[in-house]
This record gives C-alpha cells, sequence and structure tokens, in this order.
C-alpha cells in the first residue's frame, strides 16, 4: 500500500466526519433516506463488511446485503434507475460496467481496496506481458482498467470452482492480486498458478499463534476463515469460504461458537441468521500493528448513513458518481460477463 493510501486511512480513522447520533437522531436519519431512496428510483446495495446500520437499512427498503458477486448480479437486473453502493470503489465501478444506462453513486469515493491499490493496471499489464502464456485471472478486487486486461474475473465464493475449470482445459493462470487467496486456489486444485504479490490489509493481520490460544480457550469453537487470510490461518480452519460461504456455515453447523477470520462487519448477517449462536473476533497483530484496521476494513467504515443522506440529497451527488471510461467498460464487460455467466451455471448443478 502506498504512504498515501495509508495516511488517508489514519486521516479518516483519527478525525471522523460525523459524531455518532443519537438513536433518536439515528431514526430521523433512516426516515430521510428512505424518502430520498424512493424520491430517486434508487436501491441501497450493500457489502457484509459494512456498518450494520448499513445493512438493516438496504435490507429495509428492498435493496440487497450480499457477497460481492450477489451485488453485481443485484444491481444488473434490479429495475432502479439509481444504484447507491455502499462498499469499496471497485464495487462501483462492477455496477457501472454491467449496468451503464443506470446512475450509479457512492456515499464516498474515497473508499477503495487495499488490493485494488495493490495491483496498479500498468505494473500489472507489465506482468500480463512477461506471461503471455498464461490465462488472466483477476480477482474482483482489482480497478476497472485491470478487469480489461483479464480473461476472467472472479470472486472467492467460486474461486476455487472456476480455477479448476480452467486447470482441467489444460491452462495455466496468472492469477492477481491476492497472494493469499492465489495460493489457497492453487494447493486446492493442483492448478499451475503464478501470483500477483498482494494482499487484503485486514485479513492478512490475522495470526495463527493468537488463534491457537483462542481455540484453547474455546474447544468447542468452529473456526471460519476467509481464503485471504495467510496460509497458517487457514490451515487451522473447520470451514474456508467468501463470506455468504462463511455465513451459510455459521447457520449449518450445529456449534454455539464460531472463531471468525474476516472483516468484523459479517457478524451482522451472522447474528441475525443464526441468533443463538456467539460470534468471537479472530486474533489480530492487535495495538503492536503497523496497520489501524484489525478485523474491520477502514474505507468499509467510510460508508455511514450521514454521507449516504448526503449524496442522495444533493442533485450532483456531491461529485460522488461513479463513471467508466466507455472503452475500458467495455473491455471489462468481457471477463465480468464470463464470471456471471460461470457462477449463475454452477449455481444451477449445484442446487
Amino acid at each position: 500500500m502506498t504512504a498515501e493510501a495509508i495516511n488517508l486511512v489514519r486521516a479518516h480513522l483519527d478525525n471522523p466526519d460525523d459524531a455518532t447520533p443519537t438513536d433518536a437522531e439515528k431514526a430521523d436519519l433512516r426516515a430521510r433516506i428512505k424518502a430520498l431512496l424512493q424520491a430517486r428510483d434508487a436501491v441501497l446495495v450493500a457489502h457484509y463488511y459494512t456498518d450494520p446500520d448499513i445493512q438493516s437499512l438496504a435490507e429495509e427498503t428492498g435493496g440487497c446485503v450480499a457477497d460481492s458477486l450477489e451485488m453485481a448480479r443485484f444491481g444488473k437486473d434490479h429495475p432502479a434507475s439509481t444504484l447507491v453502493v455502499a462498499g469499496v470503489r471497485f464495487m462501483g465501478e462492477t455496477a457501472r460496467i454491467l449496468s451503464p444506462e443506470k446512475r450509479i453513486i457512492m456515499p464516498t469515493l474515497e473508499a477503495t481496496c487495499s488490493l485494488d491499490i495493490g495491483c496498479p493496471a500498468e505494473a500489472f499489464s507489465a506482468f500480463c506481458d512477461a506471461h503471455p502464456d498464461r490465462t488472466v485471472v483477476v480477482y474482483a478486487n482489482t480497478s476497472a482498467a485491470v478487469k480489461a486486461r483479464a480473461d476472467w474475473v472472479v470472486t472467492s465464493s467460486i474461486a476455487v470452482e472456476l480455477i479448476e475449470h480452467l486447470d482441467q482445459q489444460g491452462e495455466k493462470i496468472l492469477w492477481a492480486p491476492d497472494k493469499h487467496l492465489g495460493q489457497y486456489v492453487a494447493e486446492k486444485t493442483g492448478a499451475d498458478v503464478v501470483c500477483w504479490d498482494s494482499a487484503c490489509i485486514v485479513h492478512e493481520e490475522f495470526k495463527a499463534r493468537g488463534l491457537e490460544d483462542l481455540k484453547r480457550a474455546h474447544p468447542g469453537a468452529a473456526v471460519l476463515v476467509h481464503p485471504e487470510s495467510p496460509a497458517s490461518v487457514v490451515a487451522m480452519a473447520d470451514v474456508v469460504g467468501s463470506t455468504s460461504q462463511l455465513i451459510n456455515a455459521a447457520c449449518e453447523m450445529p456449534n454455539d461458537t464460531f472463531i471468525v477470520a474476516t472483516d468484523k462487519g459479517i457478524f451482522y448477517k451472522m447474528q441475525q441468521l443464526a441468533p443463538g449462536k456467539r460470534f468471537i473476533e479472530a486474533p489480530t497483530a492487535g495495538s503492536g500493528a503497523t496497520c489501524r484496521s484489525c478485523a474491520h476494513c477502514p474505507w468499509m467504515a467510510m460508508n455511514a448513513l450521514g454521507n449516504l443522506e448526503a449524496v442522495l440529497a444533493a442533485d450532483d451527488a456531491l461529485g460522488q458518481e461513479i463513471h467508466v471510461d466507455p472503452l475500458l467498460a467495455q473491455k471489462a464487460m468481457v471477463p465480468l460477463n464470463r464470471m456471471l455467466d460461470f457462477g449463475r451455471a454452477l449455481k444451477a448443478r449445484q442446487g
């Protein structure tokens, strides 16, 4: 991550935009946002890692709370003329590419992703040029420009199945940007995978030694791990999977306690769907870490009720509208549609 990006995150954490509203103020704010969504013919699409207030508001207004794959599907299929994407910037770009006829706005365009930042398009293109014999597969957590350079886009929910499919076709893979997820997929499938060197600042902070201590303290707990985590943490998991897959595991497994190695924003949906169970954050480097984001993405935290209302209330959305160069969008549409088509086919086979 660049020094500029780190300073941006720290400035936001040290100087939050708004004081925490009272319950009464929050209720009024939510009511105003609901009215604005209706007036703007807008639907709210929120990621599992956003604040519970954002997630519950999306649910109450007919929107969507999901992982990035389901967010993309929902936004493309929904009839609303405006999509409000509460998440990080690559999610807004994906919505814009898949729904070019719609207006795409976000509570703040400053909400980005360490994986996106860590894979600049020009350097990535040179990396691809150095491996011309490989099929280029990029994670959804990338810019539109990086997606435009790829053969496939993928999310963690279908990564193993897609790479297995490509491997069976005899293809060698160039994977970007998350090295931990790429290495996990390579191990699970046996495919020939060359990985770009980048990682998520949240998941990379999870520590195996601390997880061992926590497991001893909670011997009946199941460990749920997102595959963006280091291999030593993944090796200790009872279930490894995407956000939606971890939520399903929490609901379906008989354990009453879970240690969860992913962003703690996911706890809202886990507690909602499995209310009798206990969820514990997996240990990170804690106060000694150089990154202050441990267990919660600082960019996801930039999505708040206050800036959500502000962009909806302003005719110009305060400049927080997503635009993607049409030629770039046309190129990125190809691997994105491949992802959606593969995901639909996979879901049909499994369901």
